[in-house]
């Protein structure tokens, strides 16, 4: 099984690596995949399945590795070209995955994510329940990040807000009863340890430049130097009593801002969470598919 662990860590790896170029969306494959589990766990699917889903969450925007930093990082509405090229995502994500060993756990989220249930998602207009479940519960969990996320052009929505979107377009843009347990479990509080959080416990720290869209990674080091991936803006990290907090530094650095970085401490907790559900009587993903 280390193999297979190696496997599904190079999945979490390319995601990461991609998230890494979009200054504007730190934590974003974290909180979409925690949000998929929670509303795949309320439906009581399977553990696997739950599994499955979840890493589909985390994967989803694997595609992004095709858009170029222009079109992903510009601040402003995207041009009807740019917007296409943004449109391409996910049959480049599905392409990338063609041959890897484990693509058939993420590829309908991966690949269908933007699909709606009226028809008029993109890219193969499928709709109803011809849209595979992974990706109409991705399509909403996705959604909300955007939503409740901040950008430096824009403050994201109170999650009150997001969610009477999502309840408003069910049946159109979002599946109906997949929609209404979702805003159930946001009107319930169960989404608020994951609502402005990059990771586990860690919540999105303010570029006092240009927009709260820091996301400190949970293995940076007290007194490491933390670059706004937007403005460059350079910040001293403290860490204290599990606090943490950013003191600019006067310095400014695009380069080392926007360098591509795989957070291996989340991975590895990512990895052990699985390696914990696979450790009971019945069989998780990976067993699924290797036996």
């Amino acid at each position: 099984m280390q193999a297979h662990r190696e496997l599904l860590k190079t999945l979490y790896t390319m995601a990461m690596l991609v998230e890494a170029r979009d200054a504007y969306t730190g934590g974003h494959l974290w909180r979409v995949s925690r949000y998929s589990l929670l509303l795949a766990t309320d439906l009581q699917l399977p553990r696997e399945e739950v599994e499955r889903i979840a890493l589909g969450g985390f994967l989803h925007d694997l595609g992004k590795i095709g858009v170029p930093d222009a079109v992903l990082n510009k601040p402003d509405k995207l041009s009807d070209e740019e917007y296409a090229v943004i449109k391409t995502h996910p049959q480049v994500g599905a392409d990338l995955l063609l041959d890897h060993p484990l693509a058939d756990l993420v590829i309908d989220a991966v690949l269908s994510h933007h699909e709606t249930p009226d028809g008029r998602g993109y890219p193969n207009q499928l709709s109803g329940k011809s849209i595979p479940l992974a990706a109409r519960i991705v399509g909403i969990t996705d959604a909300f990040d955007a939503m409740t996320s901040s950008r430096p052009y824009r403050q994201g929505m109170p999650s009150e807000k997001a969610l009477a979107i999502i309840e408003a377009n069910r049946g159109g843009q979002f599946d109906a009863e997949l929609a209404d347990r979702f805003v159930a479990l946001g009107r319930a509080g169960k989404l608020d340890h994951v609502l402005g959080h990059s990771e586990p416990g860690v919540p999105m720290q303010c570029c006092l430049s240009c927009g709260p869209i820091i996301a400190v990674p949970s293995d940076a080091a007290d007194g490491e130097d933390i670059y706004c991936p937007a403005c460059g803006g350079g910040y001293r990290l403290s860490k204290h009593s599990g606090e943490l907090s950013l003191t600019p530094s006067g310095k400014r650095d695009l380069v080392k801002a926007r360098q591509p970085r795989a957070n291996n401490r989340l991975i590895d907790k990512l990895l052990a969470e699985n390696q914990k559900l696979n450790s009971r009587k019945r069989p998780g993903l990976l067993e699924m598919l290797f036996g």
